[in-house]
């Protein structure tokens, strides 16, 4: 079974930056948030339950799940955020499996931004590797992307894991907290060691 490398850490820290990058020195990369997306895209497979469970209200013209009202249900809910939850995780670790399981990189690097939360997460995956950067940062960044309100992007982060929980599940760290080139720099270092630790 080759290496496969689960790449985490908090909304804004940089994961898709690190993921592109170990995808342009050819890594296989498998995102489960890309998955989640075509699922939940126009006429994806979760698109009819998400009607059946939801109501028609959350499906927009196109066919696609309507993320802003699906988002806002969720955050206010915790007992919907389960249903959702047990709706669409079954359907992307299933299709996350089949992506790994056919992946012709070197080795893979599965992208789960919710990784440490997940139960069984450290028997799906040899390696855990953490993107981390200041909780200043990581507002800062989602700011400027998406044009979230800061008391949203503060909401999201204490959703998700403490940061020093997650760099205590952490084998890996790729600190965040510079220029771009930094952190390139050291998707280069660990892709190093990934060549290696397929080899053997």
């Amino acid at each position: 079974m080759a290496l496969v490398v689960g790449l985490t850490g908090g909304i804004g820290s940089g994961k898709s930056a690190a993921a592109d990058e170990f995808a342009r020195l050819g890594a296989t990369v498998v995102d489960t948030d890309a998955i989640a997306h075509e699922l939940t895209g126009p006429g994806g497979a979760a698109i009819p339950e998400v009607k059946r469970q939801f109501g028609g209200a959350f499906v927009d013209a196109s066919g696609a799940m309507n993320r802003t009202r699906m988002r806002d249900l969720v955050f206010a809910d915790a007992e919907e955020k389960r249903r959702l939850e047990a709706l669409l995780h079954p359907m992307i670790r299933a299709e996350s499996a089949r992506r790994i399981a056919s992946a012709a990189g070197p080795y893979t690097v599965h992208v789960v931004p919710l990784l440490v939360e997940s139960p069984g997460y450290r028997e799906r995956v040899g390696r855990v590797l953490v993107v981390d950067c200041p909780e200043e940062l990581q507002v800062s960044r989602v700011r400027q992307r998406s044009g979230l309100p800061e008391s949203e992007v503060r909401r999201i982060i204490a959703a998700q894991i403490q940061r020093d929980k997650r760099l205590a599940a952490a084998d890996d760290v790729i600190d965040n907290s510079g220029a771009i080139s930094a952190l390139q720099q050291q998707v280069r270092k660990l892709h190093e060691t990934y060549l290696k630790l397929s080899a053997t």
